[in-house]
């Protein structure tokens, strides 16, 4: 299943949380990353999060079987390949 590995911080614990908000998005744990899965494309509404834009532009560690389709100021847009 398409994921998005966020590291496992309490900076980024924020944006964790507006993810699993998101009935189509699990969220588990594998090593130091949290892993948001969905087989659809999502997005995550940085004002939502509450973080500022230095944590907000370093939260994504990696991805697997998305492509960031858009990250600004405003949201993360995640698409499936």
């Amino acid at each position: 299943m398409p994921s998005l590995f966020v590291l496992a911080t309490p900076e980024n614990r924020p944006v964790v949380e507006v993810a699993e908000r998101d009935a189509d998005v699990s969220v588990h744990r594998s090593g130091p990353y949290f892993v948001l899965a969905s087989a659809e494309g999502f997005s995550i509404d940085r004002r939502a999060t509450g973080c500022r834009h230095a944590v907000w532009y370093s939260c994504v560690a990696g991805l697997s079987g998305f492509r960031i389709e858009g990250w600004d100021k405003d949201s993360l847009r995640l698409a499936v390949r």
